[in-house]
């Protein structure tokens, strides 16, 4: 049986915490600083003579981070020293944590789209796959070097310098560049929804790096094929069979690192497949040639002489302490999901963006905390599930696809526009019981927009109220019938065309205004007389 080579891809991510100081010291963590060698000081510099202060604010959001990934705690730990030169290291040793980490033993469920086996391989299903985190440490950032083109030496920033700095690494659980997309995408929402990183990749706020080989004999075809098969049981039973990994750096988005790792899964197999050897280095990716290339080879193991830092005394947290950060953790991403589905009933498609968006959804819940209340007709004192999830659907279509991109226009969310979630909520609800058109709804949403107006006085204003009244419908369908006998007679003999010509005909004649579905309606009565 030929057997399968299987990737086995790893990943760190570092995170820079918006903490209002740095690590150790009270210099300013401001990503946004431009100017180069600001925010220092000489804790931060390395000064001899200086003694740092750890961040108290930093250690508690790695615990934050460490419980929102279900990790343990280690109650009792301490910072290291972490040995070694670079010129963006002022102090010529990084302190941080390697034998007690904050937290360890975590994981994040991730959900994936999977194609179905053997004879459902046409079939995608949505299944849910536990990544999981082997630890979470805490230290400190290193500044910026920048290399002006064209100059045979270099500069070097230390705002970063000292920045609270958390990483993260994952057991090598990943099979493809999709699942590490949806990894690192849950994360950075994870992050913002704590509040304790943006985790904008742009700026340095979130890096991932990937360490990627092959199994060089791996299962056997058929074992991959059976749904059953565990390849992570067979992975740890089997790390002798583990191939030279590569490790990815400078990726500068999510989709780079998917697409990076898709590559570098491709151009393993096609070393291996000509009897090859891949190469243990460093490589980076080119984003416009969509490659990865070398930077480093055969990279050497360093002695970075880690030893307690002797400068911080080692930490320790009570049981109780530990109890007060859980229960300040905020709904979660997954969380919020199952909440939306459970009292909207929304699709999985609306429910992403809101949580995605989080003050978008969060404006939309303001909106459904309003719809029953304008929604007063007596006989839905007490709207059914059914009425209700229509409603909901309504408002979450003009919000997510109108009000959006109105508001995206002027740069700004929703709930920061002159439309208040009541005003919103009171149009959706005119909308439901179509007391104006979808065009109407239109023009009243821009005017909502622009004045702050209420739907009603604009509705009232404009003369954009639907005709829904039977007895003014009908005079107008028996005019148009009267007018228009040919088009009446060649419905009769079969064309369908001319029952939506004679729709058109009766909208024209109130203006836009008639209610559609009850024109139709009437008309097919009058027809089929």
């Amino acid at each position: 049986m030929l057997n399968v080579r299987k990737p086995v891809i790893g990943l760190e991510i570092h995170i820079e915490l918006k903490t209002k100081t740095k690590m150790f010291c009270d210099s300013l963590n401001d990503p946004d600083e431009k100017r180069p060698n600001f925010n220092v000081c000489p804790i931060c510099m390395g000064h001899p003579g200086t003694l740092p202060v750890a961040n108290k604010d930093a250690i508690y959001d790695v615990i934050k981070a460490g419980l929102a990934l279900n990790c343990h705690i280690n109650s009792d730990t301490f910072f290291e020293r972490k040995n070694y030169f670079y010129p963006d290291l002022p102090k010529g040793y990084q302190i941080t944590q390697y034998q007690k980490p904050f937290c360890y033993e975590g994981y994040l469920e991730i959900s994936l789209l999977r194609q179905g086996f053997g004879g459902q391989a046409n079939l995608k299903s949505q299944i849910s796959k536990q990544i999981r985190v082997t630890r979470i440490h805490l230290e400190e950032d290193a500044g910026r070097l920048y290399h002006p083109e064209g100059t045979n030496y270099s500069l070097v920033d230390y705002n970063r310098a000292g920045v609270p700095l958390m990483e993260l690494v994952t057991e090598p659980d990943f099979e493809n560049g999709q699942e590490v997309k949806k990894f690192a995408e849950e994360l950075q929402l994870i992050m913002r929804y704590l509040h304790i990183s943006d985790a904008d990749m742009e700026k340095g706020q979130l890096r991932v790096e990937v360490n990627i080989s092959l199994t060089g004999d791996g299962p056997d075809a058929k074992s991959i094929e059976d749904p059953r098969f565990d390849f992570r049981a067979w992975l740890e039973s089997n790390r002798d069979k583990w191939g030279t990994k590569a490790e990815i750096k400078n990726l500068n988005s999510i989709r780079a690192a998917a697409n990076a790792v898709d590559y570098e899964i491709k151009r393993q197999n096609e070393i291996l497949d000509d009897g090859g050897k891949i190469i243990q280095e460093t490589r980076g990716w080119d984003e416009t040639k969509g490659i990865t290339f070398s930077q480093r080879s055969k990279e050497e193991a360093h002695d970075y002489r880690y030893f307690p830092e002797p400068d911080l005394p080692p930490i320790h947290f009570k049981e109780s302490e530990l109890e007060v950060i859980k229960k300040s953790l905020p709904e979660l991403p997954e969380q919020r999901r199952a909440r939306f589905k459970k009292l909207y009933i929304l699709p999985e498609s609306d429910i992403e963006i809101f949580t995605v968006n989080k003050s978008l959804g969060d404006y939309f819940e303001e909106v459904a905390s309003e719809l029953l209340s304008f929604d007063n007709l007596e006989h839905l004192k007490r709207p059914d599930a059914e009425h209700q999830e229509k409603l909901y659907k309504i408002a979450s279509n003009y919000l997510i696809t109108e009000l959006n991109r109105m508001a995206g226009e002027v740069m700004k969310s929703p709930g920061e526009t002159k439309i208040s979630a009541g005003d919103f909520a009171d149009l959706i609800v005119r909308i439901f019981h179509k007391e104006i058109s979808s065009s109407a709804a239109q023009t009243v949403l821009r005017e909502m927009f622009e004045t702050g107006n209420d739907p009603g006085e604009i509705i009232k204003i404009k003369d954009l109220a639907q005709v829904s009244d039977t007895g003014e419908l009908e005079m107008i369908i028996d005019k148009i019938i009267d007018a228009n006998a040919g088009a009446v007679q060649d419905y009769k003999k079969g064309k369908e065309a001319s029952l939506k010509f004679l729709i058109g005909m009766v909208m024209r004649e109130s203006r836009g205004k008639a209610n559609p579905q009850l024109v139709e309606e009437i008309l097919l009565k009058r027809l089929t007389k």
